[in-house]
Formats: structure tokens, sequence, C-alpha cells
């Protein structure tokens, strides 16, 4: 009396499997679209989308830019148990706003009439650079971020001690650490803080970013939401800002790879974590 399975027995007008390998392909190689793959496949474009959604390849996102290859997520079980770090390099604002909000004219007139400005080679004005040195903590996303005028190993170091005692007075405790190839992490300064601190460095491949993807992520979060988001009158205005956007970011604002719920809800019993 068991129960019979309602599947046929055979199914002349089953999509063929190499036909379904042949999409899956096309759409790691060409990344096109239902349309595009069933034009050349010769198939319906409901049928190239039924399968790129059974291969979970349904959206672009879920593809790797560089290589094409499905995007691989991962998340270390609990907080501290590998952090990433990174540098963002963007321009500092003149007294007056930049070009973006005020026009390239307006701008180049605050850029000249901003005091202690720097010489390019072509005698031009040169504002220089803000350096945000970033660390998020792969399971919970929460950030600790600084601004400086350089990313050499001296300031990296420095910024790592204080992130380092940030997380310890939320109960967080650093295993791992996880940066680029740039010159500052692969200095002995910073391999003998990282030692001295008990934590463990570590690199990513060569001309491979996505592997840090979630600093990046989180870099062109801040770019859009707090660096570029309003008419900032100096670069200072800007910066006395950022302590502001961060709390707001790591306290209140909904992340997905956080069930739509802020980072700081996945650090348990922390002291202000509902401020």
């Amino acid at each position: 009396m068991h129960d019979r399975s309602s599947r046929p027995k055979t199914s002349p007008n089953k999509t063929p499997k190499a036909v379904s390998m042949r999409c899956v392909s096309l759409r790691m190689r060409l990344r096109e679209g239902p349309v595009q793959l069933a034009t050349r496949l010769g198939i319906a474009a409901s049928t190239a989308h039924r399968i790129l959604t059974a291969a979970r390849l349904n959206r672009l996102s879920y593809l790797d830019r560089a290589t094409g290859e499905p995007i691989r997520t991962y998340e270390h079980p609990y907080p501290g148990s590998l952090v990433h770090v990174d540098v963002k390099k963007i321009g500092n604002i003149p007294d007056g706003g930049g070009w973006l909000y005020v026009g390239r004219q307006q701008g180049e007139k605050n850029r000249s009439a901003t005091p202690d400005k720097l010489k390019s080679k072509w005698g031009n004005p040169k504002l220089g650079y803000a350096f945000i040195h970033t660390i998020i903590d792969d399971h919970s996303r929460v950030a600790y971020t600084e601004v400086h005028d350089d990313e050499t190993a001296v300031t990296a170091v420095g910024m790592l001690h204080r992130a380092v005692a940030w997380f310890a007075e939320r109960g967080v405790t650093i295993e791992r650490i996880l940066s680029d190839n740039g010159g500052a992490y692969r200095s002995f300064l910073w391999r003998d803080t990282c030692d001295a601190l008990d934590i463990t460095p570590k690199r990513t491949r060569p001309y491979r970013p996505q592997t840090n993807g979630k600093v990046e992520r989180f870099h062109r979060t801040m770019a859009d939401r707090w660096a570029y988001a309003r008419c900032y009158q100096s670069e200072q205005e800007r910066r006395d800002t950022l302590t502001t956007w961060l709390h707001h970011y790591n306290h209140h604002r909904p992340h997905t790879a956080c069930a739509n719920q802020p980072p700081f809800t996945r650090l348990i019993n922390v002291p202000g974590q509902y401020i």
C-alpha cells in the first residue's frame, strides 16, 4: 500500500542532457540571458530559464565578473574566526565642495583656493587622497574603520592594534586576518605584530580581489552611502560624519547577509548593542 511515484516512465519531450550542459557552459562563458541562449540552442526561452534556475545561475550576480565561474560564498561559524582588512583610496574634498556636486568650473576654483595644497608634476593643485583602513568580521559583518593620510605599514599596524581592542570590548577575539598583497601587509612589521597579537595572517592570491570580497563590498557601500552621498563643504566635514554613519551601518542598517538584520545582532549580549 506504499505511495507510488507519479513520475512518468518515459519523457520523450525532456530536454536532452547535452543541451542543458551546453546552456550552462554558454552562460558561464558568455554571460548571456535566457533569450539569447535559447536562440543559440534552438530551445524556448522558458526552457533556458528553467535550466539556469536548476543550476542556480539564473542571476548574473551569481557569476564572478572576471572569470565567469559561479560565486562560492562562505561564512565562518563565529565572530573573530576570520576578519578581512583592506584600504580604500578616495580623493580629498576641497573647501567649498568638489566638482561632483558644484560643477567642474566651481570645483576647480575651490580646489585652487584650498590652503596647504600640493602641486602635481604639471603644476596643478593637488589635494591628495584619504586612505580608508577597514577591518570587517566575516561572520557578523561588523566593521571597524579609520581614515588616514597614508597606507604605510606603520599606519596599518596602529589601526590593527586599535581594531583588536575595539572588537575585544565587544567580546570578539580575532584569530585570523585576511588581506591582499599590498606592501603594508607583506611587511615584517605586519607579520611580527600579528604574531604578537596571536593572529594568523593570511593573504589572497594575486589579482584575485574577490577572495577579499566582503571588505571590498563594504567599501562600495561606504562610497555610495557616505563618501559621495551628499555635498560636503570640506574634507574634514566628511571625515567628521564617518563615526555616525558607521554606527548606523553596524547597529541599524539591515544587511542581507544577516537575514535583513543589522550586523550587531550577530554579536550576543554586547553592551550598547541596541542603541
